[in-house]
C-alpha cells in the first residue's frame, strides 16, 4: 500500500533551497509519493465504485419480490377465509345460526 498523505501533509511540505532553487531530487521525491498515493486512491475508487453498482443491483434483485404483495394479502386473506369456514362454519350450523 502506498504512503498516504493529507492535503495538511502536501500543503505544509518545506523543500530545502540551494543556491538555484529547492533540491530537485528532494521534491522528485515528494512527487513520486503524492503520485503513489494518488494512483492508489484512483484504483480504490474504482473498487469502491464496482463494488457500490453491484450492491445496488443485488438490492434491487432482492426487493423486487416474484408476486405481488396484493396477490399474496388475497392468498393469505382466502385461506384464512377458508380456515374460518372449516372450525366456526361447523359450529354455526349445528347451532343454527
Amino acid at each position: 500500500m502506498a504512503n498516504q498523505l493529507s492535503g495538511k501533509d502536501i500543503l505544509e511540505k518545506n523543500f530545502k533551497t540551494t543556491m538555484r532553487g529547492y533540491n530537485q531530487d528532494e521534491v522528485d521525491d515528494f512527487l513520486d509519493v503524492i503520485i503513489q498515493d494518488y494512483e492508489y486512491f484512483q484504483e480504490e475508487i474504482q473498487r469502491l465504485r464496482q463494488e457500490n453498482d453491484r450492491l445496488k443491483k443485488q438490492s434491487e434483485t432482492r426487493i423486487r419480490p416474484t408476486t405481488s404483495n396484493h396477490q399474496i394479502n388475497y392468498d393469505i386473506l382466502k385461506r384464512l377465509s377458508n380456515l374460518e369456514k372449516a372450525v366456526f362454519g361447523k359450529r354455526t350450523e349445528d347451532e343454527g345460526l
